[in-house]
């Protein structure tokens, strides 16, 4: 893949061309998306917002090569996704791509390390080079000390804070967060979300959230809200 290659070139990290996404046919058409036009810059911390059914789940999907627009162009740094074949697209997902979703899905009887080492082990990374690098990733996020802890082990937070350790481990360079903080209480959010600001602010990780939650998207300087499976509105906080 080509990349890196693009990396000098002042070349948007992702953009969105007139997007569409269609599902059923006739009467029970679904328009999920119509005629989305989107930048956002390596190293943003973007706030994705609508009510129930807008299509901004629809928007992180195709974002993340999860699915695929029926009209339009995604472009990551300069390439065309929908060209790609599907095993390039599982290659951009692989390496450049961490997700994180409201249910964590982690492996329940598997150790923290483990869970995060399953990133590097698709990618066949060594053992040694696995474990040294989930060691690194839970200490980033906060967890030194609990790597050998199962996720019956581990609070919800705890548990949160396990999978953006999986999302990083490979040094993506975009976070795609689906309602993170959903399952979480209020405090334990705040916590949450004051991890990704550091992320995003330290190690320059692009980080695009799914949030129902005016108070968690207020974490992050933009905000892009959703509407009809449109873009209602764009904007940069104040002070940001």
């Amino acid at each position: 893949m080509e990349i890196e290659a693009r990396a000098a070139h002042d070349t948007p990290l992702i953009e969105l061309r007139g997007v569409s996404k269609t599902y059923g046919s006739g009467p029970t058409t679904v328009h999920a998306l119509q005629r989305v036009d989107l930048l956002i810059g390596e190293g943003e911390f973007v706030a994705v917002m609508g009510p129930s059914g807008c299509g901004k789940s629809t928007c992180l999907n195709i974002l993340g090569c999860l699915d695929t627009p029926s009209e339009g162009q995604y472009l990551f740094r300069g390439i065309e996704v929908r060209r790609l074949t599907r095993n390039q697209r599982a290659l951009l997902r692989r390496h450049y791509l961490g997700f994180v979703f409201q249910g964590y899905n982690l492996l329940k009887r598997t150790s923290a390390l483990e869970n995060v080492e399953l990133a590097l082990l698709y990618r066949g990374a060594p053992g040694a080079e696995r474990r040294r690098a989930a060691r690194e990733a839970l200490a980033q996020v906060g967890l030194s000390g609990l790597e050998h802890h199962t996720s019956s082990e581990l609070s919800g937070g705890q548990q949160q804070r396990v999978a953006i350790a999986r999302a990083i481990v490979s040094r993506p360079l975009v976070l795609l967060a689906d309602e993170p903080t959903g399952n979480l209480d209020s405090k334990t959010s705040r916590e949450i979300l004051e991890l990704l600001v550091r992320l995003n602010a330290e190690a320059g990780l692009t980080i695009v959230m799914v949030t129902h939650d005016r108070s968690m998207a207020a974490f992050a300087p933009r905000h892009i809200t959703f509407l009809d499976g449109a873009v209602a509105s764009d904007h940069q906080e104040s002070g940001a």
